[in-house]
Formats: structure tokens, sequence, C-alpha cells
């Protein structure tokens, strides 16, 4: 009787390490994302949809990425640079993350960077794009899946030489993608023989806008390129709509101006054009799925930054794959994300020494609650990437 009961015991204990073994198998096929983006304030809306379309590759690869079971740890980053470094460092530190998903406020992206660099945590920026950060801070852990400040501005800024502008005025909040979008589009539309006749800033989230209008009406250019984004970019389009500028001062942009801000702005933003690396109308059968799927999800329409956040989860889920699914072999994840052609809603894209993608920026058209899209004006544009010593 004692032996059986000995076997019975033994039989027991190996099933219950049979068990454990199981759990920390399971355990270790998990990945874990860090999302640190914006969830109150201005940029709400935007890490919302940047949010969203993480979660959707994901689930649509049966909530997996490289094959592992995906974890989520969240943090809302305000958009206030003060705390960046504080939080970045919570989930590289606390929660252990593999990536560190984030943000929307340069400011913010610039400290998350940073961190990153020195703790040698993968970071994959949806969207900020200050220049730094595949500029003179790049860095092998660093990628973006959106855009630098550069890039499409400089694209409006050889669109509007083309057609002739020769003189225009400025206006942003600023803050260092602000100022960058302005330098970008000054340095191609110079270039192309335009001149900017003012440059005018204010205090990021500041939304008090009439000293600025009344400005532009005095110095009379021909036409305004601005950068704002989220509820003030709502609010600028309108009040410039509003003080009977828009109908002899054209009004111009990068995508941001507009994207996820149609109905706030109720009309008034019928006409703009902008230039962005999306656009609604591409009618690829990539972009259509992807549509589709997110509307369905998430009852409504998605925008850039639903795209840039789908293509980050795709970039990582490359790197992944190339290392066999193991997020602790970084060399080989790196490598496949360096190496990989994003096949992305705005069309497919490779990346550039610096890490940031090389992509067509496209001239948009706004036609009822839509970006419509007119033409490619700027085809594969690679950012400078100047100061990069990677």
């Amino acid at each position: 009787m004692d032996k059986q009961m000995k076997g019975v015991g033994r039989l027991v204990l190996g099933a219950a390490m049979m068990v454990v073994g199981l759990g920390a198998a399971q355990a270790q096929e998990k990945v874990k994302v860090g999302l640190m983006l914006p969830y109150t304030g201005t940029y709400a809306a935007l890490g919302n949809a940047i949010t969203n379309g993480f979660k959707q590759y994901v689930e649509e690869n049966g909530g997996k990425l490289g094959g592992r079971v995906v974890e989520y740890a969240v943090v809302d980053d305000e958009s206030n640079p003060a705390k960046a470094t504080e939080n970045a460092r919570k989930l590289v530190s606390r929660d252990k993350v593999d990536v560190v998903v984030g943000t929307v406020h340069s400011g913010v992206a610039l400290a998350m960077a940073k961190v990153a660099r020195d703790s040698k945590t993968l970071m994959i920026v949806p969207n900020a794009g200050a220049n730094d950060i595949t500029g003179p801070l790049c860095s092998p852990y660093v990628f973006r899946s959106s855009f630098s400040a550069w890039q499409p501005s400089y694209a409006m800024g050889e669109a509007l030489a083309k057609r002739g502008i020769k003189t225009v005025a400025t206006v942003t909040w600023k803050y260092s993608f602000g100022e960058e979008s302005v330098a970008g589009f000054k340095e191609a539309f110079e270039k192309g023989g335009g001149k900017v006749v003012k440059e005018m800033t204010l205090p990021f989230p500041n939304v008090e806008f009439q000293p600025f209008l009344t400005e532009i009406a005095s110095v009379k250019p021909d036409a305004v390129f601005v950068f704002f984004a989220g509820a003030g970019a709502a609010k600028f389009v309108s009040d410039y709509a509003a003080a009977g500028l828009k109908s002899n001062i054209p009004l111009y942009g990068p995508g941001f101006l507009t994207d996820g801000n149609l109905d706030a702005m109720g009309g008034a933003g019928e006409g703009l054009l902008t230039t962005l690396h999306y656009a609604d109308g591409l009618a690829t059968d990539r972009d259509s799925v992807f549509r589709t799927k997110y509307a369905e999800a998430y009852k409504i329409q998605p925008d850039v930054y639903a795209v840039q956040g789908y293509d980050a989860a795709q970039m990582f889920d490359a790197g992944l794959k190339a290392a066999g699914g193991d997020p602790s072999k970084k060399e080989e994840v790196i490598k496949g994300m360096a190496a990989a052609t994003i096949d992305s809603p705005r069309g497919a894209f490779t990346l550039s020494r610096a890490h940031n993608p090389v992509q067509d920026i496209y001239l948009r058209e706004v036609k009822g609650s839509e970006n419509v899209v007119v033409e490619v004006v700027s085809k594969s544009l690679e950012d400078p990437a100047r100061g990069c010593k990677m």
C-alpha cells in the first residue's frame, strides 16, 4: 500500500512539475509591448488611433507578434515632456517591456529615445517627427513607423514653389516638431524661388490665434503654411475661415492639419491642400482591406495615426520573425526590422540607414469628410538624417 501511495505521489508530483514547466514555457512565449502614448489632452484622439492600429495588426495575426502572445503595458504620457523620462524608465525597468511604442509629442519622444538608447531597449516611434530622433540622436535601437518633420513639409515647399507661389507666412507652435516643419518647408520653398516673409510662433498648446490672423491680414502673403495637429489644428482652420482669410490667402500645411480633425472643423477645411504619406482614396487592395477591418472594429474610419500604429506592429513583427520569435535576440530583431519592406496601407516602404521610412508623399485635398489623394508630389522621399553617425 505504501509503495502504491508513493507511486501515486510521484505521478502527482510529476504532473505538477509538468504543469509548472508548461506555465514557464507559456510565459516565455509572450512578448511585452509598452504603449506610451497620449490618452488625455490635445493629442488623445491621436494616441487612441495609434493604439487601435497597433492592436488591429496584432489581432489580424491571432493576438501574436513573431508567433508570441502579446501582453501590453500602457502609460498615458499626457504629452508632457517633464514626465517622459520617468514614465519610459518605468516601462523598461518595472514592466520589463521588450519594445516601447511611442509617442505623438516630439518633446516627449526625444526624452523616451534617450532612455531607449541608454537602456538598449527597442523603441518604435509611431508619430513624433522630431528630426533629431533619426538625425544626430539616431540609434540602432530606435525606429520610426511614421515620418520626420522634414518629409511632408519639404514636399509641400516643393509643391508650392512649382505652383508659382512667391511669398508665404508661417505659423506654428513653438516646439521642436513645429519649428522643424517650418524649416523643412522653407528649405524647399526658398530653394524653388519662393520667400518666407513672416515666421510666427506661439507656445504649445496655446490656441489664441487672433493676433496671428490679424498679422497675416496685414502682411498679405500669397499663402500661409502652418503646422498644427489635433484640437489645435481644428480651431486654427475654423478661426482662419471665420476671419475671412481662406478665400483670399490659401492655407497649406502637412496633413496633420486635417487628419482626424475634419468633423471638428465643420466644413471650414473644405478644399484645403495638405501633404502627407497617407491619403483617402488610394484604392489599393492593401488599403481597402485595412480600412474595412478598422471600421468594423472601431466604428470609425482610420487616419494616418492608425496606419502608423498598424505599421509599428508590422515592423516589430518582422524583426521578431527574423529572430525566430525571441525578443531577447536584439541584434537579430534590429537587423530584421532594418531590412524589412513594410506592406503598409500607405504603400510599401523601406527604412533608411537611420531607421526612418523612405516613402511617397501625397498631395491631398479635403473633400467632405476625406483627405482625398490628388497626386504623389515626392516619390520615395528619404529624410537626409543630418548628423546621424550610425
